[in-house]
């Protein structure tokens, strides 16, 4: 099988943050109560950028990074809930803003694990001898979906996008990748349903377009995902914890990261986290954290880092990385 490795990375977040004292004067919480809660102090928030835009400049920023032309780009995946609209895609948008013209783009909808399922798509496809390279997004603008009214959801949300760079490679990258769903439980994470309106349907059904979600039992279930893809990735790939150099999670919250690392023994040092300063971004957390890491030189060649995704659906996914750059 094909070696595939991270090349470049890039994010993009939008100029306007909104801090919790801000949210003060909207809503009945407090900065306190939002931080000790969530680790969240501040987020991201458009004013008027769509889900492309911000996808296309953290694009832009991973092509930058990998040193490959837009044109030597084979395939573009678009982890986001949030799109523009249903029709065209997010990836297409970006194949035409950033001059991707021999790739073939597509969105998928895996939530706050959109971005660890479009590796494993993008994998497939380059190991299969398919395609050599790929672009990989997670963005998303969801202060367009955030019921504002509802505070136990409302500050959890940001605006952000990330992208990786993947190409074929004779070296050690990209591995151990999994992603996977439990749609028997899709009732806990919901947002945003089409309205079934026709000419044969007497009552039109009801749209609910905001975040709903069941707290405690999303707080269970990413809990245990992310202690069983950890203990799988060590078992798969013949590691010990201590071999591990670093952790990306999904940014939701930092209590269920404090509880994770709790679980698994490993040190809050090893665990790249910023959700103070972008909130929950859904598929864009993980590679705008990962770009983070590479570019503030947190990560070194060699390092083995663990991707861990997870969110509606419900949804989940990891993969190893061996750090390259």
């Amino acid at each position: 099988m094909r070696s595939i490795e991270i090349i470049g990375t890039g994010s993009y977040a939008p100029n306007h943050i909104v801090t919790n004292e801000m949210l003060e004067s909207i809503m009945e919480t407090s900065n306190e109560w939002i931080l000790s809660r969530t680790g969240i102090e501040q987020r991201h928030i458009s004013q008027g950028e769509e889900t492309s835009d911000l996808a296309t400049k953290a694009a832009m920023e991973a092509l930058k990074d990998s040193n490959l032309k837009p044109e030597e780009i084979d395939l573009i995946v678009v982890g986001t809930c949030s799109p523009d609209s249903l029709v065209p895609s997010v990836a297409c948008k970006v194949q035409k803003n950033i001059g991707a013209c021999n790739a073939m783009a597509f969105d998928i909808n895996a939530a706050c694990s959109g971005f660890v399922f479009g590796l494993d798509i993008a994998t497939g496809f380059i190991a299969s001898g398919r395609l050599k390279t790929a672009l990989v997004i997670g963005a998303e603008v969801l202060s367009k979906i955030v019921n504002w009214e509802d505070r136990s959801t409302s500050v959890l949300f940001g605006d952000g996008a990330g992208a990786a760079v993947l190409k074929e490679s004779t070296i050690e990258g990209l591995s151990y990748i999994n992603s996977k769903s439990e749609g028997e439980k899709w009732e806990a994470l919901t947002c945003g349903s089409v309205a079934l309106k026709n000419p044969f349907i007497i009552d039109t059904i009801p749209v609910n377009n905001k975040i709903s979600m069941e707290g405690k039992e999303i707080y269970k279930f990413a809990v245990k995902v992310m202690e069983n893809e950890f203990n799988r990735i060590l078992e798969e790939a013949k590691l010990t914890k201590e071999e591990i150099d670093f952790i990306v999670p999904h940014q939701a919250n930092i209590r269920m990261i404090e509880t994770f690392s709790k679980k698994i023994g490993v040190s809050l040092d090893k665990f790249v986290i910023n959700l103070n300063k972008f909130g929950n971004t859904s598929g864009a957390s993980i590679p705008i954290a990962l770009d983070e890491g590479n570019k503030n030189g947190t990560f070194k060649k060699g390092n083995k880092i663990i991707v861990i995704g997870f969110g509606g659906g419900l949804t989940f996914g990891s993969a190893l990385i061996t750090w390259n750059k």
